[in-house]
């Protein structure tokens, strides 16, 4: 009888294999793409987490493949991407937190989520559905398609409607960075002035820096430090999103049912490396872990995905992603002036 479990467990790890091993196949293929873009244009426009999405979907549209590949593929885009959100918290500290100084937290806290309620206004308005506006909101927001990845689980939202919002958010923010730097002499920014306002708008730290780059190193480094609060504030968001989902679906309001087990796992890892039992050493190792279960699960997200659905909600998603940018960047631009950073 003792043998018994031990089958069943192996018989399941046999069924996720094949689509586990699909999932590392296209995570390596989204890598190599970035490593050439690299090499041909000297920066990583587009992340090996947006092109993992890209090859899985290609390989979904023009591949036919086995059933036996499906329950690995929906394990590795579920699982991975949880254990990762809960290694993401190792990156955190209160005491980087404080430090930061909470004049400017507090207002990047409050156009954060100005633009969480007017992006999920907007596109509501514009006819999408409460997840896919939800998601765009987030990813606009906060993090762009990290937020979108982590916020995707807690709500529910299915594989087309995380692609549509991450597709067409990782575009934007590729434009953003390009057409940002043109805001300096328009609005006579200062270089603090502009880091701040980069760090507020632009989606990716990677993307912060190409768009800080051609201002000043003062820039960067204020750009960084803004990005930053801007995704601390993901746990929040993340925290208030999962009492509504649990609300929402009604019955006692157990926290295991309100709260993810994966955002319980973020703060307790948040709380290790705040009291000292996480090291930096180890936070940067669990960081890069984090990178690259994100990376797998995305690419099983991609797999599961049917390109001709998510082009079918293009029109209505790109609308939304634009004008929930133009209310982020303007905000911004409210927050410098209120701050006196505009003018050196």
């Amino acid at each position: 009888m003792k043998n018994i479990p031990n089958k069943r467990q192996w018989i399941g790890i046999k069924t996720i294999v094949p689509g586990v091993v699909l999932s590392v196949v296209v995570s390596a293929l989204a890598v190599l793409a970035e490593r050439v873009e690299l090499q041909l244009t000297g920066g990583a426009w587009v992340e090996a987490l947006v092109l993992a999405i890209l090859v899985g979907a290609v390989c979904r549209l023009f591949l036919r493949r086995p059933d036996i590949f499906e329950p690995g593929i929906a394990f590795t885009a579920k699982y991975f991407l949880e254990v990762a959100i809960v290694l993401l918290g190792a990156s955190v500290s209160a005491a980087a937190i404080a430090g930061m100084g909470w004049m400017l937290i507090g207002a990047i806290a409050a156009v954060v989520s100005v633009a969480l309620i007017a992006s999920y206004g907007i596109g509501r308005g514009l006819g999408l559905p409460k997840r896919v506006a939800l998601l765009v909101a987030c990813g606009n927001s906060i993090c762009g398609n990290s937020a979108i990845a982590v916020t995707a689980p807690v709500i529910r939202a299915d594989a087309e409607e995380v692609a549509s919002s991450i597709a067409f958010t990782a575009v934007l923010g590729m434009v953003t960075v390009l057409l940002l730097p043109v805001l300096v002499p328009l609005l006579g920014l200062s270089a603090t002035g502009y880091g701040v306002m980069a760090g507020m708008t632009v989606y990716a730290v990677p993307q912060v820096l190409a768009a800080t780059a051609p201002v000043s190193a003062l820039s960067i480094q204020i750009g960084t430090f803004v990005k930053l609060v801007r995704v601390l504030m993901l746990g929040p968001v993340i925290f208030l999103l999962s009492l509504a989902a649990g609300r929402a679906m009604g019955g006692r309001l157990a926290v295991h049912r309100l709260v993810p087990w994966f955002i319980l796992g973020f703060l307790a890892m948040l709380a290790a490396r705040s009291l000292g039992f996480i090291g930096a050493g180890l936070a940067e190792a669990m960081g890069l872990a984090a990178t690259v279960l994100t990376i797998l699960s995305m690419a099983a997200l991609g797999l599961g995905i049917d390109l001709r659905r998510v082009m079918r909600a293009g029109p209505r998603v790109t609308a939304a992603v634009v004008l929930s940018l133009a209310v982020l960047i303007v905000a911004s631009y409210v927050m410098v002036l209120l701050l006196n950073l505009a003018t050196a």
